[in-house]
């Protein structure tokens, strides 16, 4: 997988709108949830791309302190379902982890985790803080990667 970083402003129409299908259909459609994706923050966020064959298979949003939460964070991680078997979401993390660490200079990540990834989301660092609660009626916890 080939990876992008990009300011929103960089941006293409074309990326924005595979970035949005691909978060549509995983978070709304697979989920089956109905939330409001398009949240106004994406704008404050460096967009991470994973690529194969040029096209779009990984995606994370970051932020860095205090644009979500008080710590740098990560966002809106999502694998297409087709390369859920290729490693795609440990890659596309990894990157996310080393652009907040390159662009914001903090190893200290928050994260709102749907439950049934805390195993994934501990195997790179992250720790349960807090107890759990529903987002978008999904079970979720907070998670810290110090």
């Amino acid at each position: 997988m080939r990876t992008e970083i990009k300011r929103f402003q960089e941006l293409d129409i074309q990326q924005l709108y595979d970035v949005l299908q691909l978060r549509s259909e995983v978070f709304v459609v697979e989920q089956d949830c109905v939330y409001q994706d398009i949240d106004y923050k994406d704008q404050l966020a460096l967009h991470i791309i994973g690529y194969k064959n040029n096209k779009i298979v990984a995606y994370t949003r970051v932020f860095k302190q205090g644009d979500y939460f008080k710590e740098a964070s990560i966002g809106r991680v999502v694998v297409r379902k087709s390369e859920r078997q290729y490693g795609y979401g440990l890659e596309i993390m990894e990157a996310s982890i080393e652009t907040i660490f390159k662009n914001f200079g903090t190893t200290l990540i928050h994260i709102s985790a749907q439950k049934y990834l805390t195993k994934f989301y501990t195997s790179l660092g992250f720790k349960v803080v807090g107890e759990e609660y529903l987002e978008d009626g999904i079970p979720h916890v907070g998670m810290i990667k110090e």
